[in-house]
Protein backbone atom coordinates (compact mmCIF):
# COMPACT_ATOMS: atom_id res chain seq x y z
CA UNK A 1 0.00 0.00 0.00
CA UNK A 2 2.80 2.28 0.52
CA UNK A 3 3.53 5.17 3.52
CA UNK A 4 3.60 2.30 6.13
CA UNK A 5 7.24 2.32 6.82
CA UNK A 6 6.33 5.27 9.50
CA UNK A 7 6.91 8.58 6.59
CA UNK A 8 6.89 12.02 7.24
CA UNK A 9 5.53 14.19 4.82
CA UNK A 10 7.13 17.92 4.63
CA UNK A 11 5.87 21.38 4.33
CA UNK A 12 5.83 21.75 0.58
CA UNK A 13 4.14 18.41 -0.07
CA UNK A 14 1.21 19.25 2.08
CA UNK A 15 1.08 23.28 1.50
CA UNK A 16 0.40 24.45 -1.65
CA UNK A 17 2.56 28.57 -2.06
CA UNK A 18 2.84 30.78 -4.92
CA UNK A 19 3.83 29.76 -8.36
CA UNK A 20 7.99 30.74 -8.70
CA UNK A 21 7.81 32.76 -11.76
CA UNK A 22 9.80 30.66 -14.44
CA UNK A 23 12.91 32.92 -15.32
CA UNK A 24 13.92 32.91 -18.85
CA UNK A 25 17.53 32.13 -20.07
CA UNK A 26 18.79 35.54 -21.17
CA UNK A 27 21.51 33.80 -23.36
CA UNK A 28 18.37 31.71 -25.52
CA UNK A 29 16.56 35.24 -25.15
CA UNK A 30 19.54 37.10 -27.08
CA UNK A 31 19.77 34.03 -29.59
CA UNK A 32 16.43 34.33 -30.17
CA UNK A 33 16.52 38.26 -31.36
CA UNK A 34 19.60 38.23 -33.08
CA UNK A 35 20.10 34.58 -34.75
CA UNK A 36 16.27 33.99 -35.67
CA UNK A 37 13.86 35.86 -37.91
CA UNK A 38 11.27 37.40 -36.35
CA UNK A 39 9.07 35.82 -38.41
CA UNK A 40 9.75 32.46 -39.28
CA UNK A 41 12.06 31.53 -36.18
CA UNK A 42 14.70 30.30 -38.72
CA UNK A 43 17.67 31.20 -38.56
CA UNK A 44 19.03 34.32 -40.55
CA UNK A 45 20.83 33.91 -43.27
CA UNK A 46 21.59 36.32 -46.13
CA UNK A 47 19.60 38.52 -47.61
CA UNK A 48 19.19 40.00 -44.16
CA UNK A 49 16.49 43.18 -43.87
CA UNK A 50 15.68 44.93 -40.71
CA UNK A 51 12.26 47.16 -40.77
CA UNK A 52 11.72 50.53 -39.45
CA UNK A 53 11.00 49.50 -35.78
CA UNK A 54 14.67 47.36 -35.67
CA UNK A 55 13.30 43.96 -36.49
CA UNK A 56 15.55 41.64 -38.00
CA UNK A 57 14.36 39.38 -40.53
CA UNK A 58 15.40 37.14 -43.69
CA UNK A 59 13.93 38.50 -46.70
CA UNK A 60 12.23 35.40 -48.36
CA UNK A 61 10.50 35.64 -45.63
CA UNK A 62 9.03 38.78 -45.92
CA UNK A 63 8.38 38.27 -49.89
CA UNK A 64 6.55 35.19 -48.81
CA UNK A 65 4.81 37.28 -46.34
CA UNK A 66 3.76 40.14 -48.77
CA UNK A 67 2.71 37.57 -51.50
CA UNK A 68 0.15 36.01 -49.29
CA UNK A 69 -0.95 37.65 -46.39
CA UNK A 70 -4.14 35.65 -45.85
CA UNK A 71 -1.52 32.48 -44.90
CA UNK A 72 -1.46 31.86 -41.15
CA UNK A 73 1.66 32.48 -38.97
CA UNK A 74 2.55 32.19 -35.73
CA UNK A 75 3.94 35.70 -35.41
CA UNK A 76 2.11 37.98 -38.42
CA UNK A 77 1.27 41.14 -35.39
CA UNK A 78 5.49 41.88 -35.78
CA UNK A 79 5.35 42.30 -39.35
CA UNK A 80 1.84 44.56 -39.59
CA UNK A 81 3.07 47.72 -40.33
CA UNK A 82 5.05 46.29 -43.42
CA UNK A 83 3.04 47.27 -46.53
CA UNK A 84 5.40 46.62 -49.11
CA UNK A 85 9.40 45.71 -49.69
CA UNK A 86 10.26 49.40 -49.59
CA UNK A 87 9.06 49.56 -45.97
CA UNK A 88 12.41 46.94 -45.15
CA UNK A 89 15.76 47.73 -46.02
CA UNK A 90 18.57 45.26 -46.60
CA UNK A 91 21.23 45.28 -44.56
CA UNK A 92 25.14 45.63 -45.56
CA UNK A 93 26.55 43.49 -42.69
CA UNK A 94 30.89 42.53 -41.92
CA UNK A 95 31.41 38.90 -41.18
CA UNK A 96 32.66 37.96 -38.19
CA UNK A 97 36.38 36.47 -39.10
CA UNK A 98 36.26 34.09 -35.96
CA UNK A 99 32.42 32.58 -36.75
CA UNK A 100 33.44 29.13 -38.10
CA UNK A 101 29.72 28.02 -38.33
CA UNK A 102 27.71 25.22 -37.41
CA UNK A 103 30.33 22.77 -37.95
CA UNK A 104 32.58 24.19 -35.45
CA UNK A 105 31.61 21.89 -32.41
CA UNK A 106 29.76 19.13 -34.72
CA UNK A 107 31.29 16.41 -32.11
CA UNK A 108 29.94 17.99 -28.78
CA UNK A 109 33.87 17.71 -27.26
CA UNK A 110 34.77 21.11 -27.04
CA UNK A 111 33.67 24.48 -25.54
CA UNK A 112 31.36 26.48 -27.64
CA UNK A 113 31.21 30.26 -27.10
CA UNK A 114 27.67 31.13 -27.30
CA UNK A 115 28.29 35.09 -27.36
CA UNK A 116 30.40 34.71 -30.87
CA UNK A 117 28.43 36.00 -33.59
CA UNK A 118 28.10 35.95 -37.39
CA UNK A 119 28.40 40.10 -37.69
CA UNK A 120 30.57 42.46 -35.86
CA UNK A 121 31.08 46.03 -36.07
CA UNK A 122 33.32 46.77 -39.27
CA UNK A 123 34.81 50.04 -37.22
CA UNK A 124 35.11 48.85 -33.31
CA UNK A 125 35.48 45.35 -34.19
CA UNK A 126 32.86 44.24 -31.32
CA UNK A 127 29.98 41.31 -32.32
CA UNK A 128 26.88 41.71 -32.66
CA UNK A 129 25.30 38.86 -30.40
CA UNK A 130 23.12 41.33 -27.96
CA UNK A 131 25.36 42.60 -25.58
CA UNK A 132 26.07 45.80 -26.99
CA UNK A 133 23.52 48.08 -29.35
CA UNK A 134 23.69 47.81 -32.86
CA UNK A 135 22.10 50.25 -35.49
CA UNK A 136 21.46 50.49 -39.20
CA UNK A 137 21.13 53.26 -41.56
CA UNK A 138 17.99 53.99 -43.50
CA UNK A 139 19.63 55.61 -46.33
CA UNK A 140 22.42 52.36 -47.34
CA UNK A 141 21.78 49.97 -44.74
CA UNK A 142 25.16 49.62 -43.13
CA UNK A 143 25.31 47.95 -39.83
CA UNK A 144 27.25 49.65 -36.84
CA UNK A 145 27.28 49.26 -32.70
CA UNK A 146 26.43 52.55 -31.07
CA UNK A 147 30.01 52.96 -29.61
CA UNK A 148 31.36 53.62 -32.97
CA UNK A 149 28.75 56.12 -34.01
CA UNK A 150 29.33 57.70 -30.38
CA UNK A 151 33.20 58.22 -30.77
CA UNK A 152 33.41 58.77 -34.41
CA UNK A 153 31.22 61.08 -35.07
CA UNK A 154 30.81 62.20 -38.10
CA UNK A 155 27.90 62.72 -41.30
CA UNK A 156 29.60 60.27 -43.94
CA UNK A 157 28.71 56.45 -43.43
CA UNK A 158 31.84 54.51 -41.99
CA UNK A 159 31.69 51.64 -44.49
CA UNK A 160 30.00 52.73 -48.18
CA UNK A 161 30.69 56.86 -47.58
CA UNK A 162 27.41 58.25 -48.37
CA UNK A 163 26.00 61.00 -46.11
CA UNK A 164 23.31 60.33 -43.52
CA UNK A 165 21.47 62.37 -41.01
CA UNK A 166 20.29 61.68 -37.34
CA UNK A 167 16.66 60.56 -38.44
CA UNK A 168 18.58 57.83 -40.48
CA UNK A 169 19.68 56.15 -37.26
CA UNK A 170 18.01 52.87 -36.62
CA UNK A 171 18.27 50.82 -33.45
CA UNK A 172 18.78 46.93 -33.52
CA UNK A 173 16.11 45.03 -31.36
CA UNK A 174 16.33 48.12 -28.83
CA UNK A 175 14.43 48.38 -25.80
CA UNK A 176 10.26 49.04 -25.55
CA UNK A 177 10.60 52.47 -25.29
CA UNK A 178 13.11 53.11 -28.26
CA UNK A 179 10.56 51.13 -30.53
CA UNK A 180 7.85 53.21 -29.15
CA UNK A 181 10.51 56.48 -30.47
CA UNK A 182 11.12 54.67 -33.78
CA UNK A 183 7.28 54.10 -33.92
CA UNK A 184 6.25 57.69 -33.46
CA UNK A 185 9.29 58.96 -36.11
CA UNK A 186 8.32 55.85 -38.62
CA UNK A 187 5.05 57.61 -38.58
CA UNK A 188 5.84 61.13 -39.06
CA UNK A 189 8.11 59.66 -41.87
CA UNK A 190 5.04 58.31 -43.58
CA UNK A 191 2.91 61.04 -42.93
CA UNK A 192 5.42 63.15 -45.08
CA UNK A 193 5.59 61.04 -47.58
CA UNK A 194 1.97 61.16 -47.84
CA UNK A 195 1.84 65.00 -47.98
CA UNK A 196 4.71 65.45 -50.67
CA UNK A 197 2.77 62.70 -53.14
CA UNK A 198 -0.63 65.40 -52.48
CA UNK A 199 1.18 67.93 -53.39
CA UNK A 200 3.06 66.48 -56.52
CA UNK A 201 -0.46 65.42 -57.77
CA UNK A 202 -1.91 68.72 -57.39
CA UNK A 203 0.63 70.62 -58.96
CA UNK A 204 0.33 68.19 -61.98
CA UNK A 205 -2.99 69.07 -61.53
CA UNK A 206 -2.63 73.07 -61.86
CA UNK A 207 0.01 72.61 -65.05
CA UNK A 208 -2.86 70.15 -66.74
CA UNK A 209 -6.11 72.73 -66.04
CA UNK A 210 -3.46 75.93 -66.99
CA UNK A 211 -2.63 74.67 -70.47
CA UNK A 212 -5.80 75.06 -71.94
CA UNK A 213 -5.72 78.89 -70.32
CA UNK A 214 -2.48 79.67 -71.74
CA UNK A 215 -3.73 78.55 -75.46
CA UNK A 216 -7.18 81.03 -74.90
CA UNK A 217 -4.76 83.87 -73.91
CA UNK A 218 -2.40 83.14 -76.93
CA UNK A 219 -5.32 83.45 -79.33
CA UNK A 220 -6.61 86.72 -77.46
CA UNK A 221 -3.04 88.61 -78.12
CA UNK A 222 -2.86 87.53 -81.46
CA UNK A 223 -5.95 88.70 -82.44
CA UNK A 224 -5.08 92.18 -80.06
CA UNK A 225 -2.26 92.01 -81.93
CA UNK A 226 -4.00 92.08 -85.67
CA UNK A 227 -6.97 94.34 -84.78
CA UNK A 228 -3.89 96.93 -83.59
CA UNK A 229 -2.33 96.13 -87.16
CA UNK A 230 -5.89 97.00 -88.80
CA UNK A 231 -5.85 99.68 -87.04
CA UNK A 232 -2.60 101.29 -87.69
CA UNK A 233 -3.31 100.60 -91.60
CA UNK A 234 -6.83 102.42 -91.33
CA UNK A 235 -4.29 105.31 -89.56
CA UNK A 236 -3.74 108.83 -91.56
CA UNK A 237 -0.07 109.05 -92.90
CA UNK A 238 2.14 111.79 -92.40
CA UNK A 239 1.06 113.83 -95.41
CA UNK A 240 -2.51 113.86 -93.63
CA UNK A 241 -3.90 111.37 -96.35
CA UNK A 242 -4.90 108.07 -95.31
CA UNK A 243 -4.99 105.39 -97.24
CA UNK A 244 -7.68 103.01 -98.98
CA UNK A 245 -8.41 99.93 -97.08
CA UNK A 246 -9.86 97.31 -98.96
CA UNK A 247 -13.29 95.51 -97.75
CA UNK A 248 -12.77 91.96 -96.62
CA UNK A 249 -14.63 89.75 -96.83
CA UNK A 250 -16.36 88.03 -93.45
CA UNK A 251 -14.91 84.57 -92.37
CA UNK A 252 -18.82 82.84 -92.82
CA UNK A 253 -19.76 84.70 -96.27
CA UNK A 254 -19.48 83.56 -99.59
CA UNK A 255 -18.27 85.23 -102.86
CA UNK A 256 -19.91 84.82 -105.86
CA UNK A 257 -17.75 83.78 -109.29
CA UNK A 258 -19.63 86.37 -111.13
CA UNK A 259 -18.25 88.89 -108.76
CA UNK A 260 -14.78 88.40 -108.83
CA UNK A 261 -12.86 90.36 -111.50
CA UNK A 262 -10.10 88.55 -111.73
CA UNK A 263 -11.52 85.66 -113.18
CA UNK A 264 -12.04 85.66 -117.54
CA UNK A 265 -15.49 85.32 -118.80
CA UNK A 266 -14.43 82.10 -120.31
CA UNK A 267 -14.10 80.86 -117.11
CA UNK A 268 -16.94 82.35 -115.21
CA UNK A 269 -19.11 80.83 -118.30
CA UNK A 270 -18.76 77.68 -117.16
CA UNK A 271 -20.84 77.99 -114.41
CA UNK A 272 -24.65 78.02 -114.16
CA UNK A 273 -24.46 81.57 -112.23
CA UNK A 274 -23.48 82.98 -115.93
CA UNK A 275 -25.95 85.03 -118.04
CA UNK A 276 -25.37 82.61 -120.76
CA UNK A 277 -26.48 80.02 -119.04
CA UNK A 278 -29.82 81.43 -117.93
CA UNK A 279 -32.83 80.60 -120.04
CA UNK A 280 -36.61 81.94 -120.49
CA UNK A 281 -39.35 80.28 -119.74
CA UNK A 282 -40.59 78.74 -123.11
CA UNK A 283 -37.10 77.69 -123.30
CA UNK A 284 -37.30 75.43 -120.18
CA UNK A 285 -39.17 72.00 -120.65
CA UNK A 286 -41.64 70.13 -118.21
CA UNK A 287 -40.19 67.50 -116.65
CA UNK A 288 -43.32 64.44 -115.91
CA UNK A 289 -42.54 61.52 -113.99
CA UNK A 290 -44.40 58.57 -114.76
CA UNK A 291 -45.49 56.23 -111.84
CA UNK A 292 -47.32 53.01 -112.31
CA UNK A 293 -50.56 54.66 -110.75
CA UNK A 294 -50.37 57.44 -113.81
CA UNK A 295 -51.58 54.68 -116.08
Amino acid sequence: MGCDGGTIPKRHELVKGPKKVEKVDKNAALAAKWKYCCLSQEKLRRPIVACELGRLFNKDAIIEYLLDKSAERPNTEVVTHIRGIKDVKELNLTDNPAWEGERRNAKGDCYEDMHCAMFICPVVGLEMNGKHKFCYLLSCGCVFSERALREVKTEICHKCGDPFLEDDIVVLNGSKEEQEKLQKAMEERRAKAKTAKKSKKNKALETIFKLPESKVSESKSASANGESSSSTDSAPGPSGASKPVKPTAAAGSKRSIQDMEEKSETYKSIFTSHSSAKRTKDQMSNWVTHTPYHF
